[in-house]
């Protein structure tokens, strides 16, 4: 079982940046596929980010790409933490963001419950 707490959220205005943070611990092996989702109000949760379990493989949705990136530090064998790089923030950045562990890089599909996420805001 994989636990998973995110931090790192703020508000900042247009164009500024912000990293996120995700902190899993737990039993490894297996190391956890990681991915990054974002629920603004009155919307579906929307997948973002994921990242593989050595972070070769990386995949970012279209509406963040060249804008955000994942990364992660698996140094320490107790707690991996996950990385959203964000850049260039807008306004429709502005969301509640979580991690969870997913299937594959390729569906993105959640498999964990949801935490308490962080919160972006970005204002003009």
């Amino acid at each position: 079982q994989v636990q998973l707490v995110e931090s790192g959220g703020g508000s900042v205005q247009v164009g500024g940046s912000l990293t996120l943070s995700c902190a899993a611990t737990g039993r490894f092996p297996p190391t956890p596929t990681i991915g990054w989702f974002r629920q603004s109000p009155g919307k579906e949760r929307a997948f973002v980010a994921a990242i593989g379990r050595i972070g070769a493989a990386k995949r970012v949705a279209d509406f963040v790409e060249g804008r955000f990136s994942v990364s992660r530090d698996n140094r320490d064998s107790t707690k991996h933490m996950i990385y959203l790089q964000m850049k260039n923030l807008l306004p429709e950045d502005t969301a509640v963001y979580y991690c969870n562990t997913i299937e594959d890089i390729r569906s993105g599909q959640p498999l964990g419950s949801w935490g308490l996420g962080t919160q972006v805001t970005v204002s003009s």
